[in-house]
């Protein structure tokens, strides 16, 4: 059963930095909406490409409120918080129960 723990708890350590690598993709678009970016710019579509299909579902969930702000980065940060906080937390716990 070590190897089935052992298995989990890598795939906890990769889940984790893969949301971390996300949270702060997520914060760099936001961030770089304040200043009107060029569309055209490698990055900048990079950084849409990456975080599009995260924040388009959660758009289609949540409307933009009247007054034009785009909640849909905030809503994605809670729900990366709470999956490293649940998901990740509980393999590596269960990983640890199997060793």
């Amino acid at each position: 059963m070590f190897v089935l723990g052992n298995f989990l708890s890598a795939a906890a350590q990769i889940l984790s930095i893969l949301l971390t690598i996300i949270y702060w993709l997520v914060l760099i678009r936001a961030l770089i909406s304040w200043v009107n970016p060029d569309p055209e710019n490698p990055i900048v579509r990079f950084l849409y490409a990456a975080t599009e299909p995260i924040l388009d579902p959660i758009r289609h969930l949540v409307p933009a409120w009247k007054i034009g702000v785009d909640i849909s980065p905030i809503l994605a940060f809670l729900l990366i918080f709470f999956l490293q906080k649940f998901l990740v937390t509980t393999l590596l716990d269960l990983s640890v129960r199997l060793r």
